[in-house]
Order: structure tokens, then sequence, then C-alpha cells
């Protein structure tokens, strides 16, 4: 008769210690494991890709390989859509999340966050021909968007504010929004101002231009809120690499542009 709940017991401690080895609360215990496990999407470029030998990079995974380097350790990257970036570091999954992660008070409800150490201007993208100069050309019209990103977000309020029926089409991911809009799925792109210009590039015959800047986000390191001594670090990390100028020359490398002088954590 005991033999349910102790399998049960077994089972429960067999899960626990599954993700017990990513959850390292303290810089002392990330240094003590030997490595910093990060959640990154690399399905969005420039912030995160896989270059032609399937290798990490990108703004995000330099990014997170300058606080490895820092903190003495290895860097695992553990990759990541835009859904499910906060479910992976709310599951102990990672330790912190750096994928073109911006600052909005929903996300604040639930985790916390660094400093902020760049910004992501968000935009709708469409053909050149096409004639949008407000929100309320949107009516009627069929967008792509990955599903969780700030871009989904600002497209949803814009949207709602503009009191229009437009009909926003959600995909998993930042590649396959991209892909449907090559494909010619959709004409208009929802996402960062870097991926507008990444996709307009590499889709000429599309004549694709930026039409409606939606807003501008600070982004930052997301934290668990049950780890203040590692957000402590990584907010002196941030200060400390903004001041020496590492964190601007990794920004300069992907965006080809400075970052603000003064970065808003709102």
């Amino acid at each position: 008769m005991l033999r349910t709940p102790i399998i049960g017991a077994m089972a429960l401690a067999l899960g626990l210690a599954a993700v017990a080895p990513a959850a390292a609360e303290t810089p002392a215990g990330i240094k003590q494991r030997g490595k910093l496990i990060v959640a990154i999407d690399v399905s969005h470029p420039p912030y995160g890709m896989l270059d032609d030998k399937a290798k990490e990079t990108g703004s995000d995974v330099e990014t997170a390989q300058l606080l490895a380097k820092d903190l003495g350790v290895a860097l695992e990257v553990v990759p990541v859509s835009g859904a499910n970036r906060v479910p992976s570091l709310l599951a102990n999954k990672v330790d912190v999340v750096i994928a073109s992660f911006s600052i909005t008070p929903e996300r604040k409800k639930v985790v916390d966050y660094s400093l902020p150490y760049g910004v992501i201007p968000v935009v709708v993208s469409a053909p050149k021909a096409m004639a949008i100069k407000s929100p309320a050309d949107l009516a009627g019209k069929s967008i792509a968007v990955a599903r969780g990103t700030t871009a989904d977000i600002e497209l949803s309020r814009t949207i709602k504010d503009a009191k229009v029926a437009a009909n926003i089409v959600r995909y998993e991911d930042e590649a396959t929004a991209v892909t449907a809009l090559a494909t010619g799925q959709q004409d208009l792109l929802a996402a960062a101002l870097s991926t507008a210009n990444t996709v307009a590039e590499q889709n000429p015959g599309k004549t694709l231009e930026v039409k409606l800047e939606m807003a501008a986000y600070p982004m930052a390191v997301g934290l668990r809120k049950t780890d203040p001594e590692l957000k402590a670090y990584v907010d002196e990390w941030v200060k400390a690499n903004l001041a020496n100028g590492k964190l601007n020359d990794i920004y300069k490398k992907y965006f080809h542009l400075s970052l603000p002088e003064h970065i808003a954590a709102e």
C-alpha cells in the first residue's frame, strides 16, 4: 500500500534533481558549478543566430559570453523562442535570459530585470507601395508577428487603441514569422527594427520599408525575482561594461550605431 506514495516521492525527487543544476541563485553558486546557463533566441538575428558552422552567434550571444567570462565560468546556451523565454526562466531551466528581452510592465509582474544595457525599437514594415501612415491604415491588413514578443504586445495595443479590425497572425518564433512574410503568406511584419531591416535586405523584391514605429523598449537581462544576489551582481556588471564601452562595442558591431547616452529603465 505504501508503494505508490514512495514511487511518487521518488519521481518528484528525480524531477527536482533534473532542474536543480540550473537553479543557482547566486553568483557564488554559478561559479561553483562552473558554467552560466543562458536562454537565448538563436532564431532572431542579429540578436541570436547560427553561423555557417551551426555555432551560436549574435549580439545576445556575445553579451552572454562577456557575462560568463567576467564570472570566470563557461557559457551554456539554451535555445528558446520569444514565447518560452519567461517559462524557461521560471522553471529553473536557465540562470538568466539574454534574448532581446525588453522591459515591459506585464513581464515585470513575474520576472525581475537587470539595469538596461540596450534598446529595441519595435516597428511595422510593409511594401513601399502600400500606403500606411498611421495605425488606422492597418485596418483590414494581415500582419505577421512572433508570439509573445514586444512586437506582439505593441501590435495588439496599437490596433486596439486605433479601434481598427486587423488580422494579427502569430507565429511561434521570429524565423517562422519572417518565412511567412518571405513566402507571401503575409505582406506586413511587426518586429524589432533590426529584424525588419534584415528581412528587407534579404528580400529586395518585397520592397519592404518601415511604416510605423510603435515603441522603443529598453532591453535587459531577465532574472527570477527569487535571485536578488544575482540581480545585484548583474546590475553592477551592466554598469561596469557600459562604462568601459564593451557593451557598446557589441551593440555597434551588430546594429551599426552607438547606444543612447542614457537608457531609460521603463
